[in-house]
């Protein structure tokens, strides 16, 4: 068995090592310890780890690149409003045919209602841009 963590080989080492001299009495209590050092070093571990995404988020940023929740920008919204147009025709003329001027109404409410969250949506996951020091100034 090839150990990847070279200090926590040594841990449990020593661990062994203080169980054979103390005794089983003391066993729950090396045990602890040692699980106590292994949690340390995971959460070290997961640390560093979303340190470094968070670092490579920003420089990805920085550089201009989109984040990856991000829209396609102004393609969808444009392909978006362009498909709900196409099928507001047959749905305006479903609801004016059944309902008349009420059903005309109710169907272009919802129309607009769909594209204003889509739309919403959208502008709360573009970029910002970012503010130069120019901008603050009067």
């Amino acid at each position: 068995m090839e150990a990847r963590d070279p200090e926590l080989k040594k841990e449990l080492h020593a661990t062994l090592q203080a169980r054979n001299e103390l005794g089983a009495d003391y066993e729950p209590a090396l045990i602890e310890s040692f699980l106590e050092k292994v949690e340390q070093r995971m959460d070290g571990t997961s640390d560093r780890e979303t340190r470094r995404k968070l670092a490579e988020q920003r420089m990805a940023v920085a550089r201009g690149a989109r984040t990856p929740e991000a829209p396609e920008g102004f393609g969808e919204r444009f392909g978006f409003g362009i498909i709900s147009l196409v099928a507001a025709v047959p749905l305006t003329a479903i609801a004016v045919g059944q309902a008349g001027l009420e059903g005309l109404i109710v169907c272009w409410l919802g129309i607009v209602a769909i594209n204003a969250i889509h739309a919403s949506r959208s502008r709360g996951r573009l970029p910002r841009k970012r503010r130069q020091s120019s901008d603050w100034e009067g």
